[in-house]
């Protein structure tokens, strides 16, 4: 049975909770807005399993397991092994070794891989004692922060303006995506399963349109209103737009939507090495914050 809404919920306030305190051991895939993206445009798929202690969730594993995946160009790509998504919280770090048995035995027979925090060092002891190992070198990923104060007021070309999605059509969105990201398995029931997430506010979806009606580039922002945080989780920008300016416009367009919706802090992932989107947050005021360590072990 798929991951539930309700479950979600439980993750995110697992995510929120740990960011208020030790925000440097959130995981990939682990933090509020990224759980609600993956969520939505998955419908949960996957097998998963939450700890609870004195009826509050205190961690949990979400699997994703060998599947077939259908793309918009109609290529089909066959993912052979699993990947885990995971959270424990620090007060009960010990339960490490209780998620790492369950996802051995859920992904039994299969190369397995996952991506704690590289702050994280009695995990990374742990995963190392189960026969994990690093995994290649450049594919770690990177959040980047900033604070809310003196955003700069963004400006477009003549002819581009700002969008959201409570604006467009679905269409338009969807369509911003696809031409972003391009082959993609994303469709019109993905961005249903979004706007069903928990976080979605289609106010908080910003979209650049070009002159001739084309959705240029897009992101949507997940605010995390306990920790008064909001993440950008997609960035895409269409490759005929690139190099203009145009996404560093709407991050801080998005940075100060976020702060009238009661946001002081942002955050955005990207990858490690080698990755050019990196230069474009740190223009629009992004520092490095935490990695992850990408871990894996063969069979």
């Amino acid at each position: 049975m798929a991951l539930t809404a309700a479950e979600l919920r439980l993750m995110q306030g697992l995510a929120q909770r740990i960011t208020a305190t030790h925000p440097d051991l959130v995981n990939s895939d682990a933090s509020f807005g990224e759980l609600a993206w993956n969520w939505g445009r998955t419908r949960g798929d996957g097998e998963r399993r939450l700890w609870f202690s004195d009826g509050e969730i205190v961690a949990w594993g979400w699997a994703e397991l060998p599947r077939r995946v259908r793309r918009n160009d109609g290529s089909v790509k066959d993912i052979t092994h699993a990947y885990l998504a995971h959270q424990v919280h620090p007060g009960h770090a010990e339960l490490v070794d209780d998620v790492i048995g369950w996802y051995d035995t859920t992904a039994a027979g299969l190369e397995r891989t996952v991506l704690p925090s590289a702050a994280d060092a009695h995990a990374l002891a742990r995963w190392a004692a189960h026969g994990y190992e690093p995994d290649v070198p450049d594919a770690w990923s990177q959040l980047n922060e900033r604070d809310l104060t003196d955003v700069e007021e963004p400006s477009l070309p003549p002819g581009f303006a700002f969008r959201t999605a409570s604006e467009v059509s679905p269409e338009a969105v969807v369509q911003a995506h696809v031409d972003a990201w391009a082959p993609t398995s994303y469709t019109a029931s993905s961005y249903e399963g979004l706007r069903q997430a928990p976080g979605y506010r289609g106010d908080l979806h910003v979209l650049v349109e070009a002159p001739d009606g084309t959705m240029a580039c897009s992101a949507i922002m997940w605010l995390d209103e306990v920790n008064a945080t909001v993440e950008f989780e997609p960035v895409g920008t269409h490759p005929g737009y690139r190099r203009r300016g145009l996404a560093r416009a709407m991050l801080l367009h998005g940075m100060r939507l976020a702060v009238t919706a009661g946001a002081r802090h942002a955050t955005v992932a990207c990858m490690g090495e080698p990755e050019p989107a990196r230069e474009l947050y740190y223009s629009a005021g992004f520092r490095a914050f935490s990695r992850d360590a990408p871990l894996i072990k063969l069979r």
